[in-house]
């Protein structure tokens, strides 16, 4: 199986949370205040799905409706309906691809078409297709069309923001089926960082600034699972490094962040160097979830006893008590059996320090393992 097809069939976490949103039960479902009410959207919700949905389902509805007869105010009641709608469509057209790696690319929509930027972006793109990658863009101009430009169409998603200006999708992903309209950034970039694999940023405004910065931020603090971000410059650029010196001299240096939270992204002007940094994140880790003060690690090839021994004492400091362990399939997650077959370490993690997990992820990867 070539690395293209065992890539494609690699399933994707379904949980970008790592499972730290807990399931809801429905003792704990809440109440719209009648007790009738709360009856009917209980039997409507048993009767409109079948498996453990119904308790959430439930959930959502008994929200709704006090909102409805609560003090909200329409307008909030209207963007509370809107949101929702459009996670709803974003997950109805993702959910073909889920067992396709896709990478988030962040940058200008003011770069030419003739700058060495969009040349990088679409060289990157193209690169990362070959291996079995699909590219998640905002879907404008920019860096956003040499992304999909370069992934192709059938490779490509873009996620468009309503705007008075730069509202008409570019060329590359226009009238395609993989093309989503959001009104709210919020919602747009929650689908940004739950459908990907890793984040990648070329040089861009306010915008990239953003979404680079929410995606380290959501890593950093532990809501979302760690993967890579790369800050990608076109060969010889200075943009990156700039941003790197700033983070360096007025963040680290004022002990505003951790030495560890460097290792959360890498500087770059290689588009090889960029497309090896988020390959070999994924050579031998899969993914990981939460299973109550346990971690569970994920991965594709079994360690060696001796790895597995060596990683508990250099990682050591992550661990809350005991030691770094292999498993079997935790019965908690028995909700996705499509990963039932991967090999498990478990550990009791401290929750804290993220770079440091990155760092241990890294050490997976580089471990020696039995074929």
């Amino acid at each position: 199986m070539s690395k293209k097809d065992k890539r494609a069939g690699m399933p994707k976490q379904s949980d970008f949370t790592g499972g730290l949103v807990s399931n809801v039960a429905c003792s704990f479902v809440g109440s719209s205040g009648e007790k009738v009410v709360d009856e009917k959207i209980m039997a409507l919700a048993s009767e409109l799905v079948s498996d453990d949905r119904a308790c959430l389902l439930a959930e959502m509805m008994t929200t709704a409706v006090r909102m409805a007869r609560g003090n909200t105010e329409l307008g909030d009641f209207k963007l509370a309906n809107r949101a929702l709608r459009e996670l709803r469509e974003s997950n109805e057209v993702f959910h073909p691809y889920r067992n396709f790696q896709k990478i988030a690319l962040f940058g200008s929509a003011r770069t030419k078409p003739d700058e060495a930027e969009y040349q990088t972006a679409v060289d990157f793109t193209h690169k990362l297709k070959e291996l079995g990658f699909m590219t998640i863009t905002g879907a404008g101009p920019g860096i956003m069309a040499a992304g999909n430009e370069g992934a192709t169409r059938d490779f490509s998603f873009g996620l468009n923001i309503t705007l008075p200006f730069e509202t008409s999708a570019n060329t590359f992903i226009k009238g395609d089926p993989k093309l989503i309209d959001y009104d709210f950034f919020f919602t747009r970039k929650l689908a940004f960082v739950k459908e990907a694999a890793a984040a990648v940023g070329l040089p861009g405004g306010m915008g990239t600034m953003d979404e680079i910065f929410e995606a380290l931020t959501l890593i950093q603090t532990g809501k979302v699972t760690v993967y890579p971000i790369v800050c990608l410059d076109s060969k010889g650029g200075t943009y990156w490094k700039a941003w790197n010196q700033f983070i360096t001299e007025h963040l680290f240096r004022l002990d505003l962040i951790s030495e560890s939270d460097f290792e959360l992204f890498t500087v770059t002007d290689d588009v090889d160097a960029a497309i090896e940094e988020i390959v070999h994140f994924y050579k031998i880790f899969h993914s990981y979830r939460y299973v109550g003060d346990q971690l569970v690690i994920r991965l594709s090839e079994e360690l060696t006893d001796g790895a597995v021994k060596k990683l508990s004492m250099e990682f050591a400091d992550i661990i809350k008590v005991g030691k770094i362990e292999k498993c079997a399939t935790l019965e908690e997650e028995e909700n996705e059996p499509e990963l039932a077959e991967l090999y498990r370490l478990k550990l009791r993690h401290r929750r804290r320090d993220f770079g440091r997990l990155r760092q241990f992820i890294n050490a997976i990867n580089n471990s020696e393992f039995e074929s």
